[in-house]
Formats: structure tokens, sequence, C-alpha cells
């Protein structure tokens, strides 16, 4: 075998599942995370088509469905909680449903005795030579690896240093995004409510099996300048936006100070003509982000790693080859994920025409046939690959 010893940065949902199909073909891996422990929260995450494929192979299924959520009606609201439209249950819901910070927890349980895990710690330098790649990291000594995989999102330090500054990449959408976790003080269950004003959406989420619930506050803006470390910052961003908006969020805004976890960014996507560079290559959102708007960022993660690795263990290791064969696989399906995200503006109108635009479609949407076209066009998306049996 031309590789044995890989390291992933990145330790959410395509690091794992990357290291977990290296682990079974012989690989030894190892996973870089910057956080102290693996993340909780996040927003549901759903799967259908050919991620289910993917996750029968890894034989994890039983597992999700343990911590499986799903998503009841979703109903649009006014100031007054007066309801001005409702999609039916399992609208946005997919095949298969669970919390994000679940999936990674239940990844980490699936590698962790086979994956060295260094928590704490990020990459400051990668050096390919002909014997492989050095690493140096912030906090332990430098080491060498065979291959370097970056899988640590959106603003991925592996995708910095090896091809380049982000901003080659990165389309902003125009919108930013915040979820928190909430008590679920309006005995949500599994619905979710979304109030709108222009250029802003607030919406509560229930957990459906916990009481629990996920706030999650959208504005349109052109690209804000903060430190993507600093939470007090972020939340101060959230707090001045959303100062004068009535409905819950004045009660969601004093929440949000209490909330164990607290996730903003933008919404975003990553294009790049390629995905490796030498030794080192990219997976997940790190490659090719399709933003929360796609609805399939962990669908990529998920197909990705599979893919990945497979290639990585019919090559016998040889990267030159499974890098290629890999983006080849990938790369119409992942253009049609990230398809999905277009439109966003309907989402978050920013001019008082669309916004009554968009308040008449949802209002009519349920009474339509282009209801059964939005659950059918993700499915079609979903199955527009078709994963190689390793």
């Amino acid at each position: 075998m031309k590789t044995k010893s890989i390291l992933i940065s990145g330790a959410s949902i395509a690091g794992p599942a990357l290291a977990f199909w290296l682990n079974r073909y012989g690989f030894k891996t190892t996973i870089i995370e910057r956080a102290p422990s693996i993340r909780p929260g996040g927003y549901a995450v759903d799967f259908r088509g050919t991620a289910m494929v993917a996750l029968n192979r890894m034989g994890i299924i039983d597992e999700i469905k343990k911590h499986e959520t799903r998503t009841g009606k979703v109903t649009v609201v006014d100031k007054n909680n007066r309801k001005i439209t409702s999609m039916p249950d399992g609208f946005t819901s997919g095949e298969l449903e669970i919390m994000r910070g679940d999936l990674a927890n239940l990844l980490y349980d699936a590698t962790k005795q086979d994956t060295e895990y260094i928590f704490d710690d990020t990459i400051t330098a990668l050096t390919e030579t002909i014997y492989g790649v050095d690493v140096t990291f912030a906090r332990h000594p430098e080491r060498q690896f065979d291959l370097v995989i970056g899988a640590d999102g959106l603003h991925s330090k592996v995708r910095d240093i090896a091809f380049g500054d982000e901003a080659k990449f990165i389309k902003h959408l125009g919108v930013y995004i915040a979820i928190f976790t909430t008590p679920d003080y309006l005995n949500l269950g599994a619905d979710a409510l979304y109030y709108g004003t222009l250029g802003k959406k607030t919406g509560i989420f229930g957990s459906g099996k916990s009481a629990e619930a996920r706030a999650g506050f959208y504005f349109a803006s052109e690209p804000l300048n903060y430190d993507r470390r600093n939470v007090t910052e972020q939340k101060n961003i959230i707090r001045n936006r959303f100062a004068n908006e009535e409905w819950q969020v004045p009660c969601l805004l004093q929440l949000m100070d209490e909330a164990p976890d607290f996730y903003f960014d933008s919404i975003s996507q990553i294009k790049m003509d390629s995905w490796s560079r030498g030794r080192i290559a990219l997976i997940g959102d790190a490659a090719h982000c399709g933003s929360p708007m796609s609805g399939m960022g962990t669908s990529m993660a998920i197909i990705g790693a599979y893919v990945l690795a497979g290639e990585l263990k019919e090559a016998n290791g040889d990267h030159s080859i499974a890098f290629t064969k890999y983006e080849e696989q990938m790369r119409g399906f992942v253009n049609n994920c990230q398809q999905m995200a277009e439109g966003i503006e309907w989402f978050i109108p920013t001019t008082r025409f669309r916004f009554w635009m968009s308040n008449l479609f949802w209002k009519i949407l349920p009474h339509t046939p282009w209801k059964n076209m939005m659950i059918e066009m993700p499915l079609k998306v979903a199955n527009s690959i078709t994963l190689k049996d390793y």
C-alpha cells in the first residue's frame, strides 16, 4: 500500500465518516480538531436517496434511528402568532433526520477505537516532500503523514494553507445565520414556526424528543467583518440586527445568552476547480460547501467520504489516481446540490414586492402541485450519483 498514515483535519461529519471507511480498509487515521471536544448542538440534518445507501453500507442506520427526529408541520405566522400558512408534516425531513450534534457523536463513537483524535489543536503549516507531508501544529510536535485531508468546513485551515486565501473560493449568498438551543417554551413538540420581516426571518424548531428547541435567526447582509472566534461579538450582531423585531424575537434574544451552544456564519458556497493538490485533498464543506440552503451538505459529506476512501482502497493508496477518480465521481453531484441553494432571495426577501410575493407563494404552496415538486426535486438531486461497491 502506497499510503498508510492519513491526517484528517475536522471532527464534525465528513472527517469521522472518512476515518470510518479508511479504518475499515486498513489505513492509519488521525483526526485533529480545533474544538476541545465533539461540538454539540446544531440544526437537524436529513438524508435521502443515495446518502441512505452510504449509511446502509456503514451499518449505522439503526443507531441513527435511535436518535431520529422528524420535523412536523412548519407554520409561518405573523407578529401576533396568527397562522399565515403551514407545510405538512415531514416536508423538510427527507427519509431520515437527526440533529447534527447527535450524528457527530455517533460517528465519533464508531471511530474512536481505531482513530487517534487530537482535540484543542490546529494545523499551522503543511510542507509536502517526496516522503509525505510534514505537518506543524499549534500545540503538538511536528509530525509527518502520507496524506492530509481537509474536512474542516467552510473556513478550512487546510484549504487556506494549501490552496490559497478563502476569498478566491467563497461565494457569499447574501445572508447570515445564527442557531442555538433553547427550551421548548412554546411546547412545539416536533413542529416549527417561522416569522419574517423585510430582510429578516426568525424560526423556532422543536426537537420532538426532548424539552429542547432550536432558534434560528437569518438576515440579509453584504459580507461582514467580524471575529469568527468571538462569540460575544457575533451575538451582538444578532442582538443589534433584531433589536426592534416583534413576535418571539425579544424572548429568544434573552435566551440566546443562556444557550449551551451558538453557531453564527454567512450562508456561502465554496467553488473550486480542483479539490486536491499533491498529497493534500479536501472533502465536505471545505471542498464544496453548498450552504445550509442546499439542504444537501451532510449528504455530500457522507457520500464524499465513502467515495474518497473507496478510491484510495481501489488505487492501493496511490493518491494521484484516487484523488482524480474521487473528483470525477463527485463533481456532477456537487454541482446539482449547490444549485439547490439558488433562489435564497425568496426565503429572505429584501424588497417589499418580493416580500409580498414570498408570502403569497408560501400561502398558496400547500394547495398546489408545486409542493410535490419541492419534495421530489431534492430526491432527484440526491439520486444523481451512483455509488460503486468497493
